[in-house]
């Protein structure tokens, strides 16, 4: 039984240390609005071509994990609203039961450090809940990510989740977060979450250098992740920002959802509300961060 295949260019990069970039299918399937998921998900791995790295999205199709779709697969995963979202505890059911599925950051995280990549670009990162006091409900992202050897680039956590909360289970698991030419960590839709971060860097070549060291003094076995912000004329305004959120937070505890559910219901309602301007920030987001994976990876590329 073939439980998981490489696409053949993707392996070999791998094998002769060739930049590659990892990237998540639950954005493709869940994240994004049909037809907009497909054309963002084609644009996206043409960037990372074009930096001179191989793109490599993540996901399930009929029981095989797959690591470096096809444009079939891709179109598959985009196009079905039945295909299920997946994280690590989910991975080994799809595929026993050949299933189809689209990975979040943590199972893609774990298949692409499976596959030997280094590299991850995603938009937001999952974390703490709000109100995980009572609910317990945290992102399984948090804890593949203590394990897991990966550079991940990202717009901070999503703003719809508790971001003190999650930094402070960061620093507990020993998960370092750098600030790529910022000094405060983003807030996904904004620029600026608020919360200072210890650490930042200028340039994709300091990427590679804390990489290195982190190598060196057998530090790398959990991700590092670099935190790259929408420039601020590229943020939503922050008081919409603030009223949908706050009206959002309100709907989905009347509604009474909850773990799976909370992310996608929440992003909907955003992109409604604020018709259609936080579909333009995540896409933005997303584009971004495959870039500037792309040029890290090609940095590391050159070092290692």
């Amino acid at each position: 039984m073939h439980t998981l295949r490489i696409r053949d260019d993707v392996a070999a990069a791998v094998a002769s240390g060739h930049p590659v970039v990892a990237l998540e299918s639950t954005i493709i399937a869940h994240g994004l609005p049909r037809p907009h998921n497909l054309r963002v998900a084609r644009e996206v791995e043409a960037l990372i071509v074009e930096q001179g790295a191989v793109a490599a999205t993540i996901g399930v199709i009929n029981g095989v994990a797959v690591v470096g779709l096809d444009d079939d697969e891709l179109t598959q995963l985009a196009g079905d609203p039945n295909v299920a979202k997946l994280s690590v505890r989910d991975v080994g059911f799809a595929v026993a039961q050949r299933r189809t599925g689209a990975t979040t950051v943590a199972s893609t995280a774990a298949l692409a450090a499976r596959a030997g990549i280094r590299l991850f670009a995603t938009g937001g990162l999952g974390g703490v809940h709000r109100e995980a006091r009572e609910s317990w409900d945290e992102s399984a992202d948090l804890n593949t990510l203590a394990a897991t050897s990966l550079t991940v680039v990202c717009a901070g956590v999503k703003s719809i989740l508790d971001v003190p909360a999650t930094l402070e289970r960061l620093e507990s698991l020993g998960v370092p977060v750098v600030g790529y030419r910022i000094k405060s960590f983003p807030g996904f839709y904004l620029s600026d979450s608020g919360h200072p971060l210890d650490w930042s860097v200028e340039s994709v070549e300091d990427v590679a250098d804390v990489m290195a060291a982190r190598r060196d003094l057998g530090l790398d076995g959990r991700a590092l992740i670099v935190a790259n912000p929408l420039a601020d004329s590229e943020q939503i305004n922050r008081e919409l920002h603030d009223r949908v959120l706050a009206e959002g937070l309100e709907l989905l505890h009347t509604a009474g959802i909850t773990g799976k559910g909370v992310t996608p219901f929440l992003l909907e309602y955003f992109h409604r509300e604020t018709r259609g301007a936080s579909l333009a920030a995540n896409t933005l987001i997303i584009r971004h961060n495959a870039v500037l994976a792309a040029q890290i990876a090609v940095a590391w590329s050159a070092r290692a």
